[in-house]
């Protein structure tokens, strides 16, 4: 294991019912908060109104900014800060899914700042992370996650699209850790099966990404993902079948919590960071397709060209911890494990091809580019198992069509 620092300071409350007391959690923060959310889902479920009135129990006021869309939008963004700022918010509330959580990460710092919010993003014009303008201070951010997915509720870290350019990136930085974290399971009841199996995808593809590819040694972090991996297979689809298996919502909502903190994936490597994300994000930023359902896609010919060959130990290892699988022969059993990935992609209804969502073979070499220069941050490869060239990538997507 690698040495490394640790920096977990948002403060997480869990359980049914927590929700009721956000009044009392948020007054720490403020009086008053900019409420961002999308446009639908807060609405449709009475949650919006719900939290509405909760703040204003507690002598909050609320300033509304429901325009948040899936992907979130670099000009999205830079209105959600400019109205903060018209407004005098104190602090940040995000009420939705991961969309709307590193939304209202980012409108903490435009806000605070003043600046254009692509200043802080990886795929600026010079390309190079060196140029990155740092994130110093933002607005307090308070999170309450109604999909369990991200993990953003209580990271540093932000995905957002440059639709101009169709550049989508992160940034990160201290400031924009969450101050407080609001997780019950009960707002994650209405999440539709697809949904559900989407956001299962992405929290699976949070862990098993660094864990794939880790440094050796890292035992304490390799025993929490094979354990992460397990409960979300399990009860992903437990709560496909039974929408408000409370246990079930409740783990994955942890599950995504703890995927992607420290505790996952400290001391496992300069080099690791999470490659399938910066093969899926030129989807997702060209066609807006689902985050989630895009890594699955991915995942199956990622495993077969790049961790198969380069890394089979790992990947039979998750087989045989995660998995069931029982083949002593590394090779045999990476092989069984991609199947059973398969399988359970199957089980939660993700069967499709990039082609259905309308990409063709054309498009690849510029989806690949973009891939390397933005998601290896300008440096001519995409990290992995080894260094991912524009080629490789090309060769990821011909598989998916």
């Amino acid at each position: 294991m690698l040495s490394f620092e640790v920096s977990f300071p948002t403060q997480i409350f869990f359980g049914m019912g927590e929700i009721n007391l956000l009044g009392e959690r948020a007054k720490t923060l403020g009086k008053k908060a900019l409420l961002v959310t999308g446009g639908n889902s807060a609405k449709r479920t009475g949650l919006l109104a719900r939290v509405q009135t909760l703040l204003e129990e507690a002598n909050i006021a609320a300033v509304l900014f429901d325009k948040v869309e899936p992907n979130p939008r670099t000009a999205t963004v830079d209105a959600g800060a400019a109205l903060a700022r018209e407004q005098g918010c104190d602090f940040v509330l995000a009420v939705g899914g991961g969309s709307v959580m590193d939304a209202s990460k980012a409108i903490a710092a435009a806000a605070k700042s003043g600046r254009p919010i692509y200043d802080y993003m990886r795929g600026n014009p010079s390309g190079s992370a060196k140029t990155l303008v740092p994130v110093v201070e933002a607005l307090p951010i308070l999170t309450i996650p109604t999909v369990a997915a991200t993990g953003s509720e209580a990271n540093s870290v932000t995905v957002l699209t440059h639709w101009e350019t169709h550049e989508k990136s992160s940034f990160n930085g201290p400031a924009l850790f969450p101050k407080i974290a609001i997780l019950d399971p009960s707002l994650t009841f209405t999440v539709p099966a697809r949904v559900t199996a989407e956001a299962s995808a992405d929290i699976f593809s949070h862990i098993f990404e660094s864990y794939l590819i880790s440094a050796p040694g890292t035992h304490v972090q390799d025993g929490i993902s094979e354990n992460l991996i397990r409960l979300v297979v399990e009860h992903s689809v437990r709560a496909i079948q039974q929408p408000d298996d409370a246990e079930a919502r409740g783990t994955l909502l942890w599950a995504s919590t703890l995927g992607i903190s420290p505790f996952a994936l400290a001391g496992r490597g300069l080099r690791v960071g999470m490659p399938l994300h910066g093969i899926e994000h030129p989807l997702s930023g060209f066609y807006d397709m689902a985050h989630g359902r895009g890594l699955a896609i991915l995942s199956l010919p990622y495993f077969e060209q790049v961790i198969l060959p380069d890394r089979p130990d790992r990947l039979a290892r998750m087989g045989r911890s995660c998995f069931g699988i029982t083949e002593a022969d590394d090779h045999a059993c990476a092989r069984a494990t991609i199947e059973a990935i398969r399988q359970w992609y199957e089980r939660m209804g993700i069967t499709e091809r990039l082609s259905d969502f309308g990409v063709n073979r054309d498009a690849l070499p510029r989806l690949a580019e973009d891939a390397v220069h933005i998601g290896g941050r300008g440096y001519g490869y995409l990290p992995s198992s080894r260094n991912l060239n524009a080629e490789d990538i090309v060769s990821i997507y011909e598989a998916c069509l």
